[in-house]
């Protein structure tokens, strides 16, 4: 069954979110953005990129692929997933690429937000810096050989920090294009 759009009203107009209603559905749109992208990024060594970082919504560290909002600032507006994952993974990682593909978009949580997640992985890594994200990031950057990649989510799970699921669509991928 499909239910059509009512009229959609505003409850909350913050600085980056939006709290919106239609009908009886609550949920959240970013201010400025066309989505967010998420970027499997592995180096010659077959090493996953990750991060971690602390977030605030979860009052805990998270494990997760390199990431960024995409076009939501004034030099960024109009950007592109591909352009975005390099941008991104560069200030997150230090690592640069020198191409990229698209790998699959959809929902990133549909009972809540109306935001689109781009996957998007990054080829020809090199790195260049340490990486930590922008101003007001502490992001730590993690190399997992792929072969250990399981048992390193689980050590990291159990010392109390929580994995985003998102990095087993990366493996997803890894594993298809190992072959």
């Amino acid at each position: 069954m499909t239910t059509l759009p009512t009229a959609v009203r505003t409850l909350h107009d913050g600085q980056f979110l939006k709290l919106q209603r239609d009908g009886h559905w609550e949920y959240v749109s970013r201010q400025r953005a066309s989505g967010a992208g998420f970027i499997v990024a592995i180096t010659d060594a077959r090493e996953l990129v990750l991060v971690e970082q602390y977030r605030v919504p979860l009052h805990k560290r998270v494990i997760e692929l390199p990431a960024g909002i995409i076009g939501d600032g004034e030099s960024t507006e109009g950007e592109s997933a591909e352009t975005s994952a390099l941008r991104e993974l560069e200030e997150e990682t230090g690592f640069v690429g020198t191409s990229t593909r698209a790998l699959c978009h959809g929902p990133v949580a549909a009972g809540m937000t109306d935001e689109i997640g781009y996957f998007t992985q990054v080829f020809g890594l090199r790195r260049t810096s340490e990486g930590g994200g922008v101003e007001g990031e502490d992001i730590t950057v993690h190399l997992v050989p792929l072969s250990d990649i399981e048992a390193w989510l689980d050590q990291q799970a159990a010392r109390g920090v929580l994995v985003d699921s998102r990095i087993f669509v990366a493996l997803y991928f890894a594993g298809r294009n190992a072959s």
